[in-house]
């Protein structure tokens, strides 16, 4: 059964909890990490976890490929560290781990997920910006929070001009 996990930039909050707890459970190396813009907005940069990843097709060891959630997955035992896959993620994910000798990077904590539960990542999130969930509740929860952002920008819209209706 495929599942996502997404990131609503516009929750985040900056509060690196993501990146804290995956640090943890990654002993001392996250998988997620927040990056702060020159304007100092926080940004999460993990795997995205693509539906056609060009790190698994250009992979020559075969250590990439996809679990039954469809998560991305790198076996550090076929990694042979050509770094191909670094150059090819379009969002600059993964990392060579110089203790496993292999480029590592988020699995969507495929351990959790074994054992029924959901990536450390979106159940610490205080802000609820990291989604776990199948495509379509994913993308239900991605319609249900843009008809909120619209409505709380009309609701403001309205209450400005009719505070301006009013002087």
């Amino acid at each position: 059964m495929k599942r996502v996990l997404h990131v609503d930039y516009s929750l985040c909050i900056g509060c690196e909890t993501c990146q804290g707890i995956c640090e943890f459970l990654h002993h001392g190396k996250p998988n997620i990490k927040i990056y702060y813009t020159m304007s100092g907005l926080p940004i999460p940069i993990n795997c995205r976890h693509c539906e056609k990843a060009p790190c698994m097709d250009v992979c020559p060891s075969g250590a990439i490929y996809k679990d039954h959630d469809g998560a991305v997955i790198i076996d550090p035992d076929k990694c042979i560290g050509c770094y191909m896959c670094l150059a090819v993620c379009p969002f600059g994910v993964p990392s060579f781990d110089v203790k496993v000798k292999a480029v590592t990077k988020c699995n969507m904590c495929a351990n959790r997920r074994e054992l029924g539960l959901a990536p450390a990542c979106s159940e610490m999130c205080p802000a609820e910006a990291i989604f776990f969930g199948k495509p379509e509740e994913v993308e239900e929860n991605i319609r249900k929070r843009t008809a909120e952002k619209i409505a709380r920008e009309r609701i403001s819209l309205e209450a400005f001009e009719s505070v301006g209706k009013m002087l």
